[in-house]
């Protein structure tokens, strides 16, 4: 099959597959020895959060604005029938967008605040995947 619809899907796949390795990138931070980058993990979790979101819009054919703004991608999404408590989490991930990446702009993450992190980026994958019929599947590990 061929036309907009597999141009569709085929979007959709890359905002997924994108999102996915930032959540594997999140979680193998933890991995590292000494100085884990709590921020950056952070910041990765954030990021597959809102590029699985931005896939959702992407399925659904929602211009979106491009924007770290978790809360607003919420809202589009749910706009398109998709809700649940994890979503209403993601919220707490949009600083990390910004205030992680700039110097003087940071502000300094923690082990438990960047494990929360990836748990809703986990969660919030788990969600998208289950509303366009994915199922759990990882490139890495199961959702958690």
């Amino acid at each position: 099959m061929s036309g907009p619809d597999e141009e569709v899907r085929r979007k959709v796949t890359q905002w997924l597959a994108y999102g996915d390795e930032d959540l594997l990138l999140a979680r193998h931070g933890l991995t590292l020895p000494t100085d884990r980058p709590f921020r950056l993990i952070a910041y990765h979790a954030q990021q597959c959060a809102e590029k699985y979101l931005k896939g959702y819009l992407v399925f659904h054919h929602v211009d979106f604005p491009y924007t770290h703004n978790i809360s607003r991608l919420v809202e589009l999404c749910s706009d398109q029938g998709l809700k649940g408590e994890a979503l209403q989490d993601a919220e707490e991930l949009t600083p990390f967008a910004i205030s992680t990446r700039y110097p003087g702009e940071d502000e300094e993450v923690s082990e438990e605040e960047a494990l929360r992190a990836i748990d809703i980026a986990a969660r919030v994958r788990e969600v998208v995947r289950a509303a366009l019929g994915q199922g759990p599947g990882s490139p890495d590990q199961p959702a958690t």
